[in-house]
Protein backbone atom coordinates (compact mmCIF):
# COMPACT_ATOMS: atom_id res chain seq x y z
CA UNK A 1 0.00 0.00 0.00
CA UNK A 2 2.67 2.47 0.83
CA UNK A 3 4.42 1.38 -2.55
CA UNK A 4 1.04 2.33 -3.99
CA UNK A 5 0.49 5.46 -2.21
CA UNK A 6 4.16 6.86 -3.39
CA UNK A 7 3.83 5.64 -7.24
CA UNK A 8 0.24 7.56 -7.13
CA UNK A 9 1.80 10.53 -5.31
CA UNK A 10 4.48 10.89 -7.63
CA UNK A 11 1.80 11.13 -10.76
CA UNK A 12 0.45 13.56 -9.05
CA UNK A 13 3.43 15.48 -9.20
CA UNK A 14 4.59 14.60 -12.02
CA UNK A 15 1.44 15.62 -13.70
CA UNK A 16 2.10 19.13 -12.35
CA UNK A 17 4.96 19.95 -13.58
CA UNK A 18 3.34 18.99 -16.70
CA UNK A 19 0.47 20.83 -16.85
CA UNK A 20 2.39 23.90 -15.77
CA UNK A 21 4.58 23.26 -18.68
CA UNK A 22 1.10 23.49 -21.24
CA UNK A 23 -0.29 26.22 -19.66
CA UNK A 24 2.60 28.10 -21.57
CA UNK A 25 2.77 26.05 -24.63
CA UNK A 26 -1.19 26.14 -25.17
CA UNK A 27 -1.25 29.82 -24.12
CA UNK A 28 1.64 30.25 -27.60
CA UNK A 29 -0.75 28.68 -29.53
CA UNK A 30 -3.19 31.30 -28.34
CA UNK A 31 -0.84 33.90 -29.14
CA UNK A 32 0.44 32.91 -32.61
CA UNK A 33 -2.63 31.81 -33.71
CA UNK A 34 -3.98 35.59 -32.99
CA UNK A 35 -6.15 34.19 -30.83
CA UNK A 36 -6.00 36.45 -27.77
CA UNK A 37 -9.57 37.57 -28.11
CA UNK A 38 -11.35 34.82 -28.98
CA UNK A 39 -12.90 34.99 -25.98
CA UNK A 40 -13.69 39.24 -25.59
CA UNK A 41 -14.62 38.49 -21.83
CA UNK A 42 -14.06 37.75 -18.61
CA UNK A 43 -14.59 35.78 -16.54
CA UNK A 44 -17.63 34.48 -19.26
CA UNK A 45 -16.06 33.87 -22.36
CA UNK A 46 -18.94 35.96 -24.26
CA UNK A 47 -21.47 37.92 -22.66
CA UNK A 48 -23.77 35.71 -21.17
CA UNK A 49 -22.11 32.44 -21.78
CA UNK A 50 -18.72 30.98 -20.09
CA UNK A 51 -18.68 28.77 -23.52
CA UNK A 52 -17.80 29.76 -26.97
CA UNK A 53 -21.25 30.13 -28.36
CA UNK A 54 -22.20 29.16 -32.18
CA UNK A 55 -21.81 32.28 -34.96
CA UNK A 56 -19.77 34.40 -32.43
CA UNK A 57 -17.90 37.52 -34.21
CA UNK A 58 -14.02 36.75 -33.38
CA UNK A 59 -14.59 32.80 -35.15
CA UNK A 60 -15.39 29.40 -33.87
CA UNK A 61 -11.57 28.22 -33.97
CA UNK A 62 -10.66 31.02 -32.27
CA UNK A 63 -12.97 31.05 -29.85
CA UNK A 64 -12.51 27.35 -28.99
CA UNK A 65 -8.17 27.78 -28.98
CA UNK A 66 -8.84 30.52 -26.16
CA UNK A 67 -11.42 28.70 -24.38
CA UNK A 68 -9.16 25.71 -24.28
CA UNK A 69 -6.24 27.51 -22.61
CA UNK A 70 -9.22 28.70 -20.00
CA UNK A 71 -9.95 25.28 -19.18
CA UNK A 72 -6.17 24.37 -19.05
CA UNK A 73 -6.46 26.16 -15.55
CA UNK A 74 -9.35 24.69 -14.35
CA UNK A 75 -7.27 21.20 -15.12
CA UNK A 76 -4.15 21.98 -13.16
CA UNK A 77 -6.43 23.91 -10.34
CA UNK A 78 -7.52 20.48 -9.49
CA UNK A 79 -4.35 18.88 -9.84
CA UNK A 80 -2.82 21.07 -7.40
CA UNK A 81 -5.36 20.66 -5.12
CA UNK A 82 -5.09 16.87 -4.93
CA UNK A 83 -1.27 18.14 -4.64
CA UNK A 84 -2.21 20.06 -1.66
CA UNK A 85 -4.16 17.44 -0.45
CA UNK A 86 -1.31 14.55 -0.92
CA UNK A 87 1.42 16.67 0.62
CA UNK A 88 -0.82 17.44 3.90
CA UNK A 89 -1.67 13.96 4.11
CA UNK A 90 2.03 12.07 3.55
CA UNK A 91 4.20 15.03 4.70
CA UNK A 92 4.91 13.74 8.50
CA UNK A 93 8.42 15.25 8.76
CA UNK A 94 8.40 18.32 10.90
CA UNK A 95 11.37 19.47 9.31
CA UNK A 96 10.15 19.73 5.81
CA UNK A 97 6.21 19.62 6.38
CA UNK A 98 6.21 23.45 6.24
CA UNK A 99 8.48 23.97 3.37
CA UNK A 100 6.45 21.45 1.44
CA UNK A 101 3.09 22.80 2.40
CA UNK A 102 4.12 26.07 1.07
CA UNK A 103 4.92 24.93 -1.84
CA UNK A 104 2.21 23.19 -2.81
CA UNK A 105 -0.29 25.94 -1.34
CA UNK A 106 1.79 28.46 -3.70
CA UNK A 107 1.15 26.38 -6.53
CA UNK A 108 -2.41 26.79 -5.85
CA UNK A 109 -2.31 30.46 -4.92
CA UNK A 110 -0.01 31.03 -8.53
CA UNK A 111 -2.95 29.33 -10.46
CA UNK A 112 -5.81 31.60 -8.96
CA UNK A 113 -3.45 34.11 -10.15
CA UNK A 114 -2.98 33.28 -13.21
CA UNK A 115 -6.48 33.36 -13.55
CA UNK A 116 -6.64 36.90 -12.39
CA UNK A 117 -3.80 38.18 -14.47
CA UNK A 118 -5.43 36.18 -17.53
CA UNK A 119 -8.83 38.60 -16.72
CA UNK A 120 -6.87 41.61 -16.43
CA UNK A 121 -4.87 40.30 -20.19
CA UNK A 122 -8.12 40.03 -21.69
CA UNK A 123 -9.91 43.52 -20.34
CA UNK A 124 -6.27 45.15 -21.49
CA UNK A 125 -6.42 43.94 -25.13
CA UNK A 126 -3.40 42.20 -24.51
CA UNK A 127 -1.32 44.70 -23.25
CA UNK A 128 2.14 43.53 -23.27
CA UNK A 129 2.98 43.51 -19.50
CA UNK A 130 0.06 41.67 -18.50
CA UNK A 131 0.88 39.21 -21.41
CA UNK A 132 4.68 38.48 -20.03
CA UNK A 133 3.36 38.50 -16.67
CA UNK A 134 1.49 35.45 -17.81
CA UNK A 135 4.45 33.87 -18.78
CA UNK A 136 6.69 35.13 -15.94
CA UNK A 137 4.17 33.71 -13.50
CA UNK A 138 4.35 30.44 -15.36
CA UNK A 139 8.00 29.76 -15.26
CA UNK A 140 7.83 30.19 -11.52
CA UNK A 141 4.81 27.95 -11.08
CA UNK A 142 7.24 25.66 -13.12
CA UNK A 143 10.07 25.66 -10.81
CA UNK A 144 7.96 25.30 -7.46
CA UNK A 145 5.84 22.73 -9.05
CA UNK A 146 9.44 20.79 -10.07
CA UNK A 147 10.97 21.60 -6.14
CA UNK A 148 7.65 20.45 -4.70
CA UNK A 149 7.68 17.12 -7.11
CA UNK A 150 11.61 16.53 -6.07
CA UNK A 151 10.82 17.52 -1.92
CA UNK A 152 8.06 14.41 -1.75
CA UNK A 153 9.30 12.05 -4.28
CA UNK A 154 13.19 12.51 -3.80
CA UNK A 155 15.84 12.86 -6.27
CA UNK A 156 19.14 12.22 -6.52
CA UNK A 157 21.61 15.22 -5.70
CA UNK A 158 25.14 16.08 -6.18
CA UNK A 159 26.77 18.64 -4.02
CA UNK A 160 28.29 21.38 -5.93
CA UNK A 161 31.92 21.89 -5.16
CA UNK A 162 34.72 24.22 -6.12
CA UNK A 163 34.45 27.25 -8.23
CA UNK A 164 31.11 25.30 -9.61
CA UNK A 165 28.97 25.96 -6.61
CA UNK A 166 29.11 30.03 -7.16
CA UNK A 167 28.59 29.88 -10.60
CA UNK A 168 25.53 28.47 -10.29
CA UNK A 169 23.64 30.75 -8.60
CA UNK A 170 24.87 33.29 -11.78
CA UNK A 171 23.84 30.64 -14.28
CA UNK A 172 20.17 30.52 -12.87
CA UNK A 173 19.89 33.90 -12.84
CA UNK A 174 21.06 34.13 -16.47
CA UNK A 175 18.68 31.89 -17.67
CA UNK A 176 16.51 33.99 -16.29
CA UNK A 177 16.97 36.75 -17.61
CA UNK A 178 17.47 35.53 -20.96
CA UNK A 179 13.88 34.85 -20.53
CA UNK A 180 12.55 38.05 -19.89
CA UNK A 181 14.56 39.18 -22.48
CA UNK A 182 12.58 37.29 -24.56
CA UNK A 183 9.38 38.05 -23.31
CA UNK A 184 10.00 41.90 -24.34
CA UNK A 185 11.05 40.74 -27.78
CA UNK A 186 7.58 38.95 -28.11
CA UNK A 187 5.97 42.38 -26.42
CA UNK A 188 7.85 44.19 -29.30
CA UNK A 189 7.31 41.72 -32.25
CA UNK A 190 4.05 40.83 -34.58
CA UNK A 191 2.82 38.31 -32.58
CA UNK A 192 0.39 39.86 -30.02
CA UNK A 193 -2.23 37.28 -30.03
CA UNK A 194 -4.75 39.87 -32.15
CA UNK A 195 -4.04 42.20 -34.83
CA UNK A 196 -5.00 45.25 -32.73
CA UNK A 197 -3.14 44.53 -29.73
CA UNK A 198 -0.65 47.09 -28.34
CA UNK A 199 3.15 46.71 -28.19
CA UNK A 200 5.93 47.70 -26.20
CA UNK A 201 7.28 50.07 -28.73
CA UNK A 202 10.59 49.07 -28.54
CA UNK A 203 13.05 48.44 -31.83
CA UNK A 204 12.19 44.78 -32.33
CA UNK A 205 15.79 44.78 -33.69
CA UNK A 206 17.50 46.01 -30.45
CA UNK A 207 15.94 43.94 -27.98
CA UNK A 208 16.42 40.73 -30.59
CA UNK A 209 20.38 41.32 -30.20
CA UNK A 210 19.80 42.07 -26.69
CA UNK A 211 18.02 38.77 -26.49
CA UNK A 212 20.77 36.55 -28.20
CA UNK A 213 23.55 38.45 -26.50
CA UNK A 214 22.40 36.78 -23.44
CA UNK A 215 21.64 33.38 -24.81
CA UNK A 216 25.14 33.76 -26.03
CA UNK A 217 26.67 34.46 -22.52
CA UNK A 218 24.59 32.02 -21.22
CA UNK A 219 25.87 29.00 -23.67
CA UNK A 220 29.29 30.26 -22.52
CA UNK A 221 29.14 29.64 -18.75
CA UNK A 222 27.05 26.17 -19.54
CA UNK A 223 30.45 25.56 -21.26
CA UNK A 224 32.66 26.19 -18.98
CA UNK A 225 30.52 24.28 -16.15
CA UNK A 226 30.74 21.41 -18.91
CA UNK A 227 34.19 21.62 -18.75
CA UNK A 228 34.57 22.48 -15.09
CA UNK A 229 32.42 19.02 -14.24
CA UNK A 230 34.13 17.10 -17.29
CA UNK A 231 36.11 14.10 -15.43
CA UNK A 232 35.71 15.04 -12.28
CA UNK A 233 33.57 13.43 -9.44
CA UNK A 234 30.20 15.37 -10.28
CA UNK A 235 29.57 13.33 -12.90
CA UNK A 236 25.89 13.66 -12.19
CA UNK A 237 25.58 17.58 -12.21
CA UNK A 238 27.86 16.97 -15.75
CA UNK A 239 25.28 15.16 -17.56
CA UNK A 240 22.52 17.71 -16.07
CA UNK A 241 24.31 20.47 -17.75
CA UNK A 242 25.14 18.62 -20.62
CA UNK A 243 21.60 18.22 -21.88
CA UNK A 244 20.95 22.24 -20.84
CA UNK A 245 23.76 22.95 -22.91
CA UNK A 246 22.45 20.80 -25.76
CA UNK A 247 18.50 22.04 -25.52
CA UNK A 248 19.86 25.89 -25.16
CA UNK A 249 22.09 25.39 -28.17
CA UNK A 250 19.30 24.11 -30.35
CA UNK A 251 16.77 26.51 -28.60
CA UNK A 252 19.57 29.35 -29.91
CA UNK A 253 19.25 27.62 -33.68
CA UNK A 254 15.63 27.79 -33.26
CA UNK A 255 15.62 31.39 -32.44
CA UNK A 256 18.28 32.56 -35.24
CA UNK A 257 16.28 30.98 -37.67
CA UNK A 258 12.89 32.17 -36.84
CA UNK A 259 14.31 35.77 -36.98
CA UNK A 260 15.95 35.49 -40.24
CA UNK A 261 13.12 34.09 -41.51
CA UNK A 262 10.06 36.35 -40.59
CA UNK A 263 9.30 34.58 -37.86
CA UNK A 264 6.47 32.04 -39.11
CA UNK A 265 4.14 30.57 -36.88
CA UNK A 266 5.36 27.47 -36.32
CA UNK A 267 9.16 28.29 -35.23
CA UNK A 268 7.64 31.12 -32.63
CA UNK A 269 5.53 27.99 -31.31
CA UNK A 270 8.35 25.72 -31.24
CA UNK A 271 10.71 28.52 -29.90
CA UNK A 272 8.14 29.08 -26.57
CA UNK A 273 8.06 25.55 -25.99
CA UNK A 274 12.00 25.32 -26.04
CA UNK A 275 12.06 28.02 -23.63
CA UNK A 276 10.13 26.26 -21.21
CA UNK A 277 11.98 23.20 -21.41
CA UNK A 278 15.22 25.33 -20.77
CA UNK A 279 13.47 26.73 -18.04
CA UNK A 280 12.59 23.24 -16.65
CA UNK A 281 15.79 21.42 -16.96
CA UNK A 282 17.77 24.47 -15.40
CA UNK A 283 15.92 24.39 -12.28
CA UNK A 284 16.00 20.71 -12.08
CA UNK A 285 20.07 21.05 -12.51
CA UNK A 286 19.64 23.44 -9.33
CA UNK A 287 17.67 20.75 -7.33
CA UNK A 288 20.33 18.08 -8.32
CA UNK A 289 23.26 20.69 -7.14
CA UNK A 290 21.78 21.40 -3.92
CA UNK A 291 23.75 24.49 -4.27
CA UNK A 292 21.31 26.26 -1.74
CA UNK A 293 19.97 29.05 -4.47
CA UNK A 294 17.12 30.24 -3.74
CA UNK A 295 14.57 32.49 -5.97
CA UNK A 296 12.88 35.42 -2.67
CA UNK A 297 13.40 32.31 -0.04
CA UNK A 298 10.21 30.63 -1.69
CA UNK A 299 10.96 27.95 -4.14
CA UNK A 300 13.46 25.61 -2.44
Amino acid sequence: MLVSRKSLSGRVFALLVFLQAALIVTGGAVRVTGSGLGCPTWPECTPGSYTPVPGQAEGALHAWIEFGNRLLTFVLLICALAALAISVKLCTKSIKKIRIRLLAFLQLLGILGQGVLGGITVLTDLHPIPVAGHFLLSIFLIAGAISLRFEMVGVDKQEATGLIRPLLPIFIWLTLFVLIAGTIVTGSGPHAGDEQAKRFGFDPRVVSWLHADLVIALIVLSAMLLLITRGSELNLLHRRIKLFLILSLLQGVVGYVQYFTGLPVILVALHLLGATLVWSTAWSLIKVANSGFKLKGLLQ
